[in-house]
């Protein structure tokens, strides 16, 4: 992750407003949104997918963050209330939830677009120079400040931050297109079959973060056209670059260094891809280093006893390794081995985790074993549990992913619909 000197950057912090897209559901993740918006989803044994974004902006020294909402977005909003409830508003600093609520009587957010787009009278009202917005859904470490600096230097309209990756991949991104040596964007391709290839890369693409940076006073323009466009889907990616490029300064920003090697950028969209990118973090040396104090990732937890390990006898040991395990939790008389385990879970005597993501308040009963497994919050898995084991069987009962990881859900296993979301 790159940083920069702080004094270089803080007055185009200070005057910028950060827009946080919020309001996605995540159905690539099937039952692990169907009571919560993606970004409330939980990541790395004690967060939420948006605290990285979140952090970003706050290690980043912009503290002006609206976060746009809108699908199932009560965990969201409550996480956001109790954990991001940090500036005092008479600084001048805020970290506002900002609903669909029909401020310009288009009802819903439409579009990525559109979601700004109605609340162009609170940017207005704050004024800034730059608009920063920002996508909820990915896991990564960014110094916004420099992308900043960056996007100032270039005297830009709009900057786009993008990562690299396989064409054959790329074709579920946006994709904008270059020349040689230059960041300036010629095309941009939204979902395309067969996208542009980076010059001099063959077989590798840019793609978009879903990050962007805006003159303030261009994002206005382009959004007041856009919703007077009744043929726009009121996307960024479909029509707001598309448009912006034909006439204006639009660039890339390089999340990459000159050999086209990403910093850390995880899309957690899939349930494989979200099961691995946390089961990354057990690594001896992760590429995403959550132990960072020049660069915490801040979240709300609950207030909770420390994790116990209880029994040493010969056929029952409660034991973890190469494992995260966070607080509340009691591991009786079972073995953890490379997996994550959130806030409040009890795993009973005689029980095998294996390659697993255990969410909150998961009760796991005696003689049961568990491997590649995502077990959804509030589950009570019954004795002799066999999951991860039978993958024919399982796809009877539970979801099965294409790579084999099994999600579990209350619902599946019959139980009530769970209080805590």
């Amino acid at each position: 992750m790159r940083r920069v000197r702080r004094n270089n950057v803080g007055r185009l912090t200070r005057n910028s407003v950060a827009l946080i897209l919020a309001g996605g559901r995540g159905s690539r993740l099937h039952e692990l949104t169907a009571w919560r918006a993606k970004p409330a989803v939980f990541f790395g044994g004690k967060f939420r997918i948006i605290d990285f974004t979140l952090s970003n902006c706050v290690n980043s020294g912009i503290h002006r963050i609206g976060v746009l909402t809108q699908y199932k977005s009560h965990s969201l909003i409550r996480h956001l209330f109790n954990g991001w409830n940090i500036h005092p508003t008479m600084q001048g600093k805020f970290i506002e939830i900002l609903p669909a609520s029909q401020r310009t009587g288009s009802g819903w957010y439409s579009g990525t677009a559109d979601a700004v787009y109605q609340n162009l009278d609170i940017i207005r009202y704050y004024n800034p120079d730059f608009t920063i917005v920002l996508s909820s859904d990915h896991v990564y470490k960014m110094d916004y400040g420099e992308w900043l600096l960056y996007h100032h230097k270039n005297e830009a309209d709009m900057t786009i931050a993008c990562v690299t990756m396989d064409s054959k991949r790329a074709s579920r991104y946006g994709v904008p297109k270059v020349d040689a040596g230059s960041p300036r964007i010629l095309d941009f391709q939204e979902k395309q079959e067969k996208p542009a290839q980076i010059p001099g890369d063959a077989g590798k693409s840019l793609i978009s973060m879903g990050n962007y940076i805006f003159r303030t006073e261009f994002l206005c323009d382009i959004l007041v056209a856009d919703a007077n466009n009744i043929e726009s889907s009121h996307d960024f990616g479909k029509d707001i670059i598309p448009a912006s490029i034909k006439s204006n300064k639009v660039l890339i920003y390089p999340f990459f260094d000159s050999q086209n090697n990403n910093h850390y950028w995880r899309d957690v969209g899939t349930l494989d891809s979200f099961w691995h990118a946390n089961l990354e973090l057990l690594d001896i040396e992760p590429e995403l280093n959550i132990y960072d104090n020049e660069w915490p990732i801040m979240t709300y937890q609950k207030q909770l006893p420390p994790t116990k390990f209880i029994f040493e006898e010969e056929y029952r040991t409660g034991t973890a390794v190469n494992s995260m395990i966070a607080d509340g939790c009691i591991i009786s008389g079972a073995k953890i081995r490379r997996s994550l385990l959130n806030s409040n879970v009890h795993v009973s005597s005689f029980s095998l985790i294996e390659n697993s993501i255990i969410m909150p308040d998961v009760k796991i009963n005696r003689n049961c074993t568990i491997n590649n497994a995502i077990i959804d919050r509030g589950c009570v898995i019954p004795e002799h549990s066999q999951i991860g084991i039978d993958l024919e069987r399982d796809r009877q009962y539970y979801r099965v992913s294409d790579k084999g990881i099994v999600l579990v859900t209350p619902e599946m296993l019959d139980q009530p619909i769970r209080r805590h979301i």
